[in-house]
C-alpha cells in the first residue's frame, strides 16, 4: 500500500539521529517550548511524507534521501517525542549513485529541498572561516553533488537556510565571535568555492557557525520573585576548557550571553571576545548559538543544569558539573 503525501517534519538530533514526526511537535518546536523532544535536535523543518529532503555533509556533499523511508515519531501531548528513536542520518550518505561518500565525512544538517529561484540560499560555514550562500541551482538527475568546493584541509561545520536580513555567526576557538548580515554574502552556484567569512588568529580554527534569523534576534527578559525568571531570543553559549584534556572528560565553565550584545561588524573581519578564559583554560570545548532556553545532555542522556544568562558578552563562565556532550 502507497504511503499518502501528507504533511509532517523532519528533525535531526544534534547527535545525528533523523527522524520524522507530526506537524504538532513542529508548531511545540518553532514556539520554543521546553521538551519538545528528549534529546537535543538540531534543525527541524516541514516537508510532506513523499517529499524528498536533502542531507548536508561535513565533505560538502548534498544528498537526495526520501522522507518516507524515515520512522516516524508518535507524540503524546505533555510527553517528548522521541528522537532518540530516530535513525542514523550517518548511514544514509553511502547509497548514492552519482557521488561517491567521502571518508570520514558526517551529517551536519539537513534541509528541505527546493530547487527553484525563489529557494531561501543555504548557508554554508566551514572550518577555516569560509561562508557561502549556495542558491540552489543543481543538477536534474543526479542523487547527490558537491555544493561548495572546499579546500583539501577544510570541512563544512554547518549549513541553514539564510535571507538576506538574517545574520551569520562564526565563533572561534579562541572564543572570537563575529556576526554580520547574511546579504553581504552573495549568493552562488554550487561550483563555487565560497568567500572569506572570518580572520582567524594563527592556529585557530572556526568551533561552530551559525544562522540567526532576523525576527529571533531580539532577546526579552523578565526578573520575578524568589530567583524565577523568563526569558526568549537567541542566545550565545560557550564552554571553555582545556585544549589539551581528554575530549568528553572536562566539564568546563559554560556561560550564555544574549546575542543581541555582540555588535556586527563587516564580514571577513575579526570578531569580538565572546567568552574570557580563566587559568588553566585555553580554547573553547563548545559553542552554540540558538534560540533560550537551551538543552544540554550528557553523552549518557542526562539533563545539564545550565547557568543563568549573563549580560556581560565576555565574561568568564560558570563551572559545570558534568561534562556536555549535545546543545541544542
Amino acid at each position: 500500500m502507497q504511503l499518502s503525501d501528507e504533511p509532517c517534519a523532519v528533525a535531526l538530533s544534534t547527535s545525528g539521529l533523523i527522524a520524522r514526526t507530526s506537524i504538532a511537535v513542529l508548531e511545540h518546536w518553532n514556539s520554543h517550548n521546553n521538551n519538545v523532544f528528549n534529546t537535543p535536535c538540531k534543525t527541524m523543518f516541514e516537508t510532506t511524507t513523499r517529499s524528498t529532503y536533502a542531507l548536508v555533509t561535513s565533505s560538502g556533499r548534498l544528498v537526495l534521501a526520501h522522507v518516507a523511508d524515515l520512522p516516524q515519531l508518535n507524540y503524546e501531548e505533555g510527553k517528548p517525542a522521541l528522537l532518540s528513536h530516530g535513525v542514523k542520518a550517518q548511514e544514509l550518505l553511502t547509497s548514492t549513485q552519482s557521488t561517491d561518500p567521502v571518508r570520514g565525512e558526517h551529517v551536519v544538517s539537513a534541509i528541505a529541498f527546493n530547487a527553484s529561484q525563489d529557494a531561501t540560499p543555504l548557508a554554508i560555514g566551514t572550518r577555516n572561516g569560509v561562508v557561502k550562500r549556495w542558491n540552489f541551482e543543481a543538477p536534474t538527475t543526479m542523487d547527490s553533488w558537491s555544493i561548495i568546493d572546499l579546500k583539501d584541509d577544510d570541512t563544512v561545520i554547518a549549513a541553514a537556510p539564510a535571507k538576506d536580513n538574517d545574520r551569520l555567526v562564526f565563533i572561534s576557538s579562541d572564543s572570537s565571535l563575529l556576526t554580520f548580515d547574511a546579504k553581504q554574502v552573495r549568493p552562488q552556484g554550487r561550483t563555487a568555492g565560497g568567500m572569506a567569512g572570518i580572520r582567524l588568529a594563527e592556529g585557530t580554527k572556526v568551533a561552530t557557525f551559525a544562522v540567526v534569523p532576523e525576527k529571533s534576534i531580539e532577546w526579552h527578559y523578565e526578573e520575578g520573585e524568589n530567583g524565577l525568571f523568563s526569558a526568549s531570543g537567541t542566545v550565545v553559549f560557550t564552554v571553555a576548557g582545556d585544549s589539551e584534556a581528554l575530549p568528553g572528560t572536562e566539564n568546563g565553565s559554560a556561560k550564555i550571553t544574549p546575542f543581541d550584545m555582540y555588535p556586527t561588524k563587516g564580514r571577513a573581519t575579526g570578531g569580538v571576545r565572546s567568552q574570557r578564559f580563566l587559568k588553566g583554560q585555553d580554547t573553547l570545548i563548545h559553542a552554540y548559538v540558538g534560540y533560550y532556553p537551551l538543552q544540554a545532555v550528557t553523552e549518557g542522556g542526562s539533563n545539564v543544569e545550565l547557568p543563568k544568562p549573563d549580560m556581560r558578552r565576555d565574561a568568564s563562565g560558570t563551572e559545570l558539573v558534568s561534562p556536555i556532550a549535545h546543545i541544542g
